[in-house]
């Protein structure tokens, strides 16, 4: 068996995309995938599976329960590990203003941006791209209401979602 991770996008965020968490795991179930565990009420979802996996199946059938689509992009757990243990933001100095960011990729892609990236008005910077991860830093202290998704749409496109780095401990912890 092998223990993956689907990060779902857009759902239960502002109310918007409802889709209650034990339903959820109850679907997974039921497209064959065992020992499942959803983290947060985000769409992060843990699951063990012994056969390949599609996240257009995935998606399709979220969809069809759902009646909304749901993007979804999974990952090995042993990445997201690898990810959290390499420590790519240990040089950010953290405040309470200060929020860390993981975006998964469905493919790579290169954004031919010069990295570190920052926004116009320094509210947002994109430090490092790593294959299909992008780790990014947002600042709320020089904006309230920065635009971070829209630069990571510019440049990447929108097959991509986002996780707030505390959600990735929490998965490597889970």
């Amino acid at each position: 068996m092998e223990k993956y991770v689907a990060f779902l996008r857009g759902i239960n965020v502002g109310g918007h995309h409802r889709v209650p968490m034990p339903e959820l795991r109850w679907e997974f179930g039921k497209m064959g995938f065992e020992n499942i565990t959803s983290i947060l009420n985000s769409g992060n979802v843990l699951f063990e599976v012994s056969e390949n996996i599609s996240e257009d199946k995935i998606s399709n059938q979220l969809e069809s329960v759902f009646g909304f689509p749901i993007p979804t992009l999974t990952r090995k757990i042993d990445e997201i590990v690898n990810i959290y243990n390499e420590s790519p933001f240990e040089s950010v100095e953290v405040t309470s203003d200060i929020r860390l960011y993981v975006s998964f990729l469905k493919r790579e892609v290169d954004a031919n941006l010069s990295l570190p990236w920052n926004s116009q008005d320094g509210s947002y910077t994109i430090i490092e791209q790593k294959e299909k991860s992008i780790f990014s830093v947002l600042d709320l202290s020089v904006a309230k209401t920065p635009k971070a998704m829209e630069a990571l749409e510019k440049y990447y496109g929108k097959d991509i979602t986002t996780r707030n780095w505390n959600t990735i401990g929490r998965i490597v912890k889970t």
